[in-house]
């Protein structure tokens, strides 16, 4: 097998994996009983370190001079990923779980189209057909939601998805870049802003701390670690439709945890997105193989 189609392979396994480590947030969430900026604030301090741990374990002194003189492109990253992390929670907080849903579905489509934009990247047809029908999905799951929609809320969603786009694109733009630690970083900095709107942050628990480690480790860490190092082999608009697997995994997570059974609308909306998302994935294989072949056909010749 080609360099080239295992490094894609790679980038598809590792953004599956960063999704579903983003998919437990409502979990982790659950399990604790604070304000927004207080999760913010420890889940980031958590988050930051397991991933410093892990790029100093891996690459040693590398991995310390990467995280602190960090070239500019990774500060790009980290400011990006911070601002998708601190507007999104209150956006949830200020509209409706169906309005904030709804523009994080669009991500696929506005990092599709800053790649083609940035980078003149090219969207495959089957990726904007099953990023149309992922939205489909998403849509039919948050349908039933209720409350209205305010301004504030709307926006800083709106401005989430910006972020996490234009993120998404320039690490796949800067590849010689260290984006684990940009990723550090990023959580370092989502904690640091959190200081001054944080009300809870003295009143935690050793078992709380416990949690706040889990969710820092798992939701964060190895999501944006997993991110950063797939998004560099893949497509930005295929790189963001793998990832809205997060939406459906979700709803499984507090299942399993708390018992909740799923609408069916969930059932189902989520059903179109794992479909969505699985063809793509199966379409993009053939291709690769298909252009495997040809290219040993003409190199036989």
């Amino acid at each position: 097998m080609p360099q080239a189609d295992r490094q894609h392979r790679a980038g598809i396994a590792l953004i599956i994996a960063a999704a579903i480590a983003w998919s437990t947030a409502p979990f982790f969430v659950r399990l604790l009983h604070f304000d927004s900026w207080t999760i913010l604030f420890w889940r980031g301090l958590f988050g930051g370190s397991s991933i410093a741990l892990f790029l100093v374990l891996t690459q040693g002194r590398r991995g310390v001079r990467d995280l602190f003189a960090m070239k500019a492109n990774g500060w790009l990253v980290a400011c990006l990923s911070t601002t998708g992390m601190v507007s999104f929670i209150p956006a949830l907080q200020l509209t409706s779980v169906a309005n904030a849903a709804i523009i994080v579905a669009t991500q696929p489509f506005v990092a599709a189209a800053i790649a083609w934009i940035w980078l003149r990247e090219a969207v495959a047809p089957r990726t904007m057909l099953a990023s149309l029908v992922a939205l489909a999905g998403i849509a039919v799951i948050v349908s039933n939601a209720g409350g209205a929609g305010d301004v504030r809320g709307i926006v800083l969603a709106c401005i989430m998805v910006l972020a996490i786009s234009i993120m998404t694109v320039a690490m796949r733009k800067h590849r010689d870049t260290s984006m684990v630690a940009a990723a550090a970083i990023s959580n370092f900095l989502g904690s640091l802003v959190s200081i001054p709107f944080a009300h809870g942050i003295g009143a935690v628990t050793s078992s709380d701390l416990v949690t706040f480690a889990l969710f820092g480790l798992c939701q964060v860490g190895f999501g944006l670690t997993f991110y950063a190092l797939g998004s560099r082999a893949l497509p930005s608009g295929q790189a963001s439709l793998i990832a809205t697997l997060e939406t459906p995994l979700m709803p499984f997570w507090v299942y399993l945890g708390f018992g909740e059974i799923p609408s069916l609308r969930a059932l189902f909306g989520g059903a179109l997105v794992m479909g969505a998302v699985i063809a793509d994935i199966l379409a993009d294989s053939r291709a690769h193989q298909g252009d495997a072949a040809a290219k040993a056909v003409s190199s036989g010749e």
